[in-house]
């Protein structure tokens, strides 16, 4: 955690991928500030800012895709950029490209233009400008209509989640149960710290007793659950990645990767929970030995 970086202090995730350990935000923002370089957090699985909000925290810049909870659907490709406008670029000496004269601006100073705004500014003057990335205007509308609807969703995100991995937890084909708002995981203190009250995101992961071939069929045998390795649509999405999405890993990479072969990832969608549990329960009596069925 006290390894910085020359210039910027970056966490990847303030919920991670897919362990859904916390990141202790206002310890990491205090280290960052000692060293005079901004705290920047990937909060995507904060579903836009439901579930935690980090500048709150102390986070300087937030980064989010907005392909996942923001939308909503899984039908925009996009991405977020927030800019907190409270770190302080000049007084930190370490970012000269904020602070002197910009060749493709005419000899603009950024921090001087936009003062506090100054990575925004620049991100939309030059990063934007060189690299093209510009949303298209229909995915911005299927943005703001997912907008509409952001907290009702993620509300029931995490009321399905923490049911589902509490019914997961008791079920005897299970070994083990990841998920925040279950004492057992080790960020559970944290998530009731920092996160919404009473809401733990709406992700979770779960093994089945047995070698890879069960996870995945298990994942086959889902009816109500999509097979998709997307995260924060309304529908439920399941995966699993030792088989799919890490599959070019060795297994040595994948365990480095949190990927075990009994892993299976839940984005955990808004329908009737009652639901939910029953295609988890039919998927494990058609997937599972006699013995692990309940």
């Amino acid at each position: 955690m006290r390894k910085i970086c020359a210039q910027f202090f970056a966490v990847h995730a303030v919920i991670g991928n897919p362990k859904y350990n916390i990141a202790p935000i206002p310890e990491l923002a205090k280290i960052a500030h000692d060293h005079k370089i901004p705290l920047i957090v990937d909060n995507t699985f904060g579903a836009g800012g439901y579930y935690i909000r980090p500048i709150e925290h102390g986070a300087d810049i937030v980064v989010h895709s907005a392909t996942k909870w923001i939308g909503g659907h899984g039908t925009t490709i996009a991405g977020v950029v927030v800019d907190s406008g409270k770190f302080d670029w000049v007084a930190s000496g370490r970012f000269p490209s904020f602070t002197e004269p910009s060749e493709g601006y005419h000899g603009l100073k950024f921090s001087e233009l936009f003062g506090s705004l100054a990575f925004a500014g620049k991100l939309r003057a030059e990063i934007l400008r060189d690299l093209g990335a510009a949303l298209n205007p229909f995915g911005a509308f299927l943005l703001l209509q997912g907008l509409e609807t952001l907290s009702l969703r993620a509300q029931r995100h995490a009321d399905n989640a923490l049911a589902l991995a509490q019914w997961l937890e008791q079920h005897p084909a299970v070994s083990w149960v990841s998920y925040p708002g279950l004492p057992s995981h080790p960020s559970h203190a944290n998530a009731k710290r920092l996160l919404r009250p009473n809401t733990y995101g709406g992700v979770l992961s779960f093994g089945v007793k047995g070698d890879a071939s069960i996870g995945s069929a298990v994942v086959d045998k889902l009816k109500l659950a999509s097979n998709l390795a997307n995260v924060g649509d309304a529908k439920t999405l399941v995966i699993h990645p030792a088989t799919t999405t890490h599959q070019q890993l060795t297994t040595e990479e994948q365990f480095a990767s949190g990927v075990t072969p009994d892993l299976i990832r839940v984005s955990v969608g808004i329908e009737d929970i009652s639901d939910i549990i029953a295609d988890f329960s039919h998927a494990f009596s058609l997937a599972l030995p006699e013995g692990n069925k309940a």
